[in-house]
């Protein structure tokens, strides 16, 4: 950064409009203001204090993940408009996304509060004068204290080259009629904490789900979508290392995915996981990967946090 700006730099007194980070439901929009610091560098105000639908309250352990990762999703479409005149029509779509928790500090001291997100774009692709991909390296710091690390890059489509690719699965309305016309199948016991949260249903393996999209949550689906959000893939992904049976099953500290294919709304998505060796800080590893219709849709690595002790 060139430049030294804080919290108190960026206004405060109202949330960012939701239309700014793709959201119907106002009451979920964690951002609350934007600096650009040089060209490709931003500072990003979040607002942590009512965070309710996403972590249950003195929360101090994996919740964190899902209210980092949603405020680092809504900062694409921000970034997008407000920062590079991306217009609202245009289709973000996930390429790759990996974090760091700093769970010393989130266990010790919880999530809330009004932490900033320095942001730096990188490997930014223009086409025609207009930004179509963009790299993200975020340092999440509350109270000059770094909670997470974070990199992500996401690709821009303008509706035209989106509605070719999709073809008929691009009718959002469509594709949410099918999905409401089945049945909802049952969750696993022990995913999440809410009946409501859960997304994943048991087979008969124990290292293999069907992956549960419930159309009506609130926040996976504020808004009418084509296909099973990234943020759902990922809690999916925390679910299963949580669910499967190993001895040192515990908070998903870190994880690196990736975004190989759309999931679709109108065949099942198999979710599995798999024990891996440790990782250079001796954290236990796991490798999840989604397939719908015998190809690979997403993949997480994920590396668990060790038992606290004493």
């Amino acid at each position: 950064m060139n430049e030294t700006v804080t919290a108190a730099a960026v206004s405060r007194t109202v949330r960012v409009a939701k239309d700014l980070v793709h959201k119907h439901d106002g009451g979920q929009v964690l951002l609350s203001g934007l600096k650009r610091l040089a060209e490709d560098e931003f500072l990003v105000a979040a607002d942590w204090t009512d965070a309710g639908l996403l972590v249950a309250a003195g929360d101090r352990g994996e919740g964190s993940a899902v209210l980092l990762t949603e405020t680092i999703r809504q900062t694409f479409p921000l970034l997008s408009h407000a920062g590079y005149d991306v217009p609202f029509d245009h289709r973000l779509l996930w390429s790759e996304y990996r974090y760091t928790l700093n769970l010393g500090t989130l266990r010790e001291e919880g999530v809330g509060g009004r932490p900033d997100l320095h942001i730096r774009c990188h490997d930014v692709v223009r086409r025609r004068g207009r930004v179509c991909a963009l790299s993200l390296d975020v340092t999440v710091l509350r109270d000059g204290e770094q909670l997470a690390t974070a990199h992500t890059r996401f690709t821009i489509q303008p509706p035209a080259i989106y509605e070719r690719l999709r073809g008929s699965h691009g009718d959002a309305h469509r594709m949410l009629e099918l999905a409401r016309s089945r049945p909802l199948p049952p969750p696993v016991s022990g995913a999440g904490e809410e009946f409501r949260d859960v997304v994943l249903s048991p087979t008969d393996a124990t290292d293999r789900w069907q992956l549960r999209i419930d159309t009506h949550h609130p926040m996976y689906f504020d808004h009418p979508a084509d296909h099973a959000p990234g943020i759902l893939l990922l809690e999916a992904a925390k679910q299963a290392v949580r669910t499967v049976r190993h001895p040192r099953v515990g908070l998903a500290e870190a994880m690196e995915t990736v975004f190989h294919r759309y999931v679709e709304l109108d065949s099942p998505c198999w979710v599995e996981a798999r024990h891996l060796p440790d990782d250079q800080l001796g954290r236990a590893r796991f490798l999840v990967t989604m397939h719908q219709e015998g190809q690979l849709c997403f993949t997480a690595l994920v590396s668990v946090a060790k038992e606290q002790t004493g």
